[in-house]
Formats: structure tokens, C-alpha cells, sequence
């Protein structure tokens, strides 16, 4: 069963829990992922988060209510997921430009909605069908790789670590966090390494360097870090890391034979090679 295939079984699964509190981690197990490779995978290939999705499915069948009901705007309320008719009003006015109690009154053909449909991820594998191209990665075997960086904190949601992932860089250089990683074997090469995967979306990315000290004495935010040996697929970055990751995720993972295995990613930049026209960067994913 395919990428695709599962996480529609998921869908599924949310459709008939729409009016429940939502539970990623149950609905991830529906698609045989864990809680935050389902919300990686969903967001790169659709563009938005299982959260937005949720939210955008529960509005639209709330404003159906609201149009085709006289139920009243409160019980629609807390039948869609609301805490209370005001929050449920905000939500909604910010979404559809109007409050519910107006939207009741107007005339049917006065005022549309882009009403969110159940996604069909089959439209997804459709729309990549033979137009889909990226360099085939290099699939190799990796000794285990240790690591002593700067650990950051940031999110999938609302794309938050597609912002600040290059600013944890500048500050870790323009603040020469380098300079207090002991023993450093490959001064060369930079290491980001996304880690610490949380079921809400969060995660840690540590920004740091190969080192050969067996006892370190790390300085407060340093963490010494093991990237675990196994297999990988190896890709080669021509532009931003962060494009490179959504074609990844989105596009050559889910057309692929392979799956994700447990463990982290990372990017490894040649800093002496690089320059801010041209990164020398490759992106390791591991694979089962």
C-alpha cells in the first residue's frame, strides 16, 4: 500500500471523528506513521497542516448548518469543536469574512464559500503523474556519526521551521557557537540535524560539528548527539535546503519503494565550498 493510499485512510479516519476532539496520534496510526512523520509528509504534499485541514473541513460543514439548519449558532458551535459561541463567531468571521447570525440572513446566491471538500490524495498522485522530475538520490550505508552542536527548538506548524532553520545557522556562525564544540574533527562541514520529533509539531534542530572528544564538558544549550548509522538516501541540494525538504517529503518519498526509518535527518554543509549563491549541502533522510 502506497503513501498516498494510507494517509487517505487517515482521512478517512478524520472524517468520521470530525466532530471529536482531534487526536494526531490516533490518526497517524490509521496510515501506519507516527504522529509527526504523518503531519511531515501531509503538509509537504498538500501545502498546509492536518490542523488547517481539520479546521477548514469543521468551518465548512459549520457554515452548512449555519445556511441549511435553523439549529441554533451555539449548539453548531459545540457540535464543530468550539468552546463557546463567541470563539466559534471569531473563527468563523475570520475565515469567511462574515459573522454566522449574518451569513444565516443573506440570500443563497448573495454570498459563495470555497467550501474545503474531504481531500482525495489520489488528485495529489494524479497531478505528479509523469511531470514529476528530481535527481534520484544516492542510496548508501552510514557508519554512526557523532555530533556536538547547538540545540534549537521550533515547529512544523505554520511552516515555522522553514523561517527560522536558516537563522539558527547565522546565529550559530555569526556567534561563533563553533568555537566551543571540543575536539573538532571536521571543522569543515556543518551539521543540521532535525531530532526530538514531538506528536504537536515540534522538534529540535542542532546546528553543529563532527567532534572527537570522548568526555566533553558542554557549555549550557550544547548537546552531544549520535547520528545513528543505517541506511540513507543521500541528496544533493541545488538552492534552498528547505525546497529540497518539501520535494522530498512531498513528491519522491511517496512515489518511492521506500519508507522512512526512525531516526533523524540532517544536512551536511561543506562551508568553505559554499557561498550565499550557491550551497554545498547534501540532505540525508533514513530509509527501512
Amino acid at each position: 500500500m502506497d503513501h498516498y493510499t494510507r494517509i487517505q485512510l487517515a482521512i478517512t479516519y478524520l472524517e468520521e471523528h470530525l466532530q471529536d476532539d482531534f487526536n494526531v496520534k490516533q490518526t497517524a496510526a490509521c496510515a501506519g506513521f507516527s504522529a509527526f512523520h504523518f503531519q511531515r509528509l501531509f503538509q509537504a504534499i498538500t501545502g498546509y497542516t492536518v490542523l488547517e485541514y481539520v479546521r477548514r473541513r469543521r468551518l465548512s460543514e459549520a457554515a452548512q448548518h449555519v445556511r441549511n439548519t435553523n439549529e441554533g449558532i451555539l449548539d453548531i458551535a459545540l457540535n464543530w469543536g468550539y468552546q463557546s459561541q463567541e470563539a466559534f463567531t471569531r473563527a468563523f468571521a475570520t475565515y469567511w469574512g462574515v459573522t454566522p447570525a449574518k451569513f444565516r440572513k443573506l440570500d443563497d446566491n448573495s454570498y459563495s464559500l470555497k467550501l474545503q471538500q474531504m481531500i482525495d490524495f489520489n488528485d495529489y498522485r494524479n497531478q505528479l503523474g509523469g511531470g514529476f522530475y528530481m535527481n534520484t538520490p544516492h542510496i548508501l550505508t552510514l557508519e554512526p556519526i557523532r555530533i556536538i552542536g547547538y540545540e534549537y527548538k521550533t515547529n512544523l506548524n505554520d511552516n515555522q521551521h522553514y523561517g527560522e532553520i536558516p537563522g539558527f545557522y547565522h546565529q550559530f556562525g555569526t556567534e561563533q557557537k563553533f568555537m566551543d564544540i571540543p575536539d573538532r574533527s571536521r571543522p569543515d562541514l556543518a551539521y543540521g540535524i532535525a531530532c526530538h520529533f514531538q506528536e504537536d509539531g515540534q522538534f529540535s534542530f542542532i546546528v553543529g560539528e563532527e567532534s572527537a572528544s570522548v568526555t566533553p564538558l558542554l557549555k549550557p544549550g550544547y548537546v552531544d548527539f549520535e547520528i545513528p548509522g543505517g541506511v540513507y538516501a543521500e541528496f544533493r541540494v541545488d538552492g534552498s535546503g528547505q525546497d529540497i525538504r518539501k520535494m522530498i517529503y512531498g513528491s519522491w518519498l511517496p512515489q518511492s519503494n521506500y519508507e522512512r526509518g526512525e531516526g533523524a535527518d540532517f544536512e551536511v554543509t561543506d562551508v568553505w565550498k559554499s557561498s550565499p549563491e550557491q550551497l554545498d549541502m547534501k540532505i540525508y533522510i533514513p530509509l527501512k
